[in-house]
């Protein structure tokens, strides 16, 4: 059984929230990679009371978009800096 991809981070700011992933690849040289990817959703409660989540968003919705998505950048940028200095060492 294939296990499920696990989020790395999430930054969260009211019902928006940016997912950071860590992804792996097997290049062609046979070599492990990884990558990171982020995703942007929304949550809301559907008219029965369900949780959903959604792409969408609201103009109100837009600036906690910028601040979630900024930390996200961060978080990528600056792990990416630290595997760097780590193939270094």
């Amino acid at each position: 059984m294939e296990e499920k991809n696990q989020p790395e981070t999430r930054f969260r700011a009211g019902a928006v929230s940016a997912t950071v992933w860590l992804n792996q690849i097997k290049r062609q040289n046979g070599e492990i990679g990884a990558y990171r990817t982020v995703s942007l959703d929304r949550r809301y409660k559907d008219k029965d009371g369900n949780w959903k989540s959604s792409g969408s968003l609201r103009a109100s919705d837009l600036p906690r978009a910028v601040l979630v998505l900024n930390k996200a950048f961060e978080y990528v940028a600056m792990s990416r800096e630290e595997s760097s200095a780590d193939d270094e060492a």
